[in-house]
């Protein structure tokens, strides 16, 4: 008696929406104890990207991209902008160290900084 897969039992359901949501369940819960490779041999993706799970995860995931994105690109402007402080203090001649303390540099990236 030939052995049916869970993918292909997963496969067979006619419901659309439960298939996905089946498969990806299946596939999380095998997570923890398959490797991936193994998980992908028996459940087929694009099953599991149609599931209400799948969907959920993956917005959750770039959600916490975009703030950890946006989170770098504020304290990259903001150094930027701190950068751009001190070399104008420098061209109006403070010293290096006074330029540190003002912009809360280090004194190294702003000797650096020096025209």
């Amino acid at each position: 008696m030939r052995r049916i897969s869970p993918g292909q039992q997963v496969e067979a359901m006619s419901d659309r929406q439960q298939r996905s949501d089946v498969a990806a369940s299946t596939a999380i819960l095998a997570g923890l104890v398959l490797n991936q490779a193994v998980i992908q041999q028996l459940m087929r993706q694009e099953i599991m990207r149609e599931s209400v799970m799948y969907q959920a995860i993956l917005a959750e995931g770039e959600a916490k991209g975009r703030a950890e994105g946006k989170a770098e690109g504020k304290a990259e402007g903001k150094a930027e902008g701190k950068r751009e402080v001190a070399l104008n203090l420098l061209k109006l001649g403070m010293s290096v160290e006074q330029v540190a303390a003002v912009t809360e540099l280090p004194i190294a990236t702003v000797a650096q900084l020096q025209p």
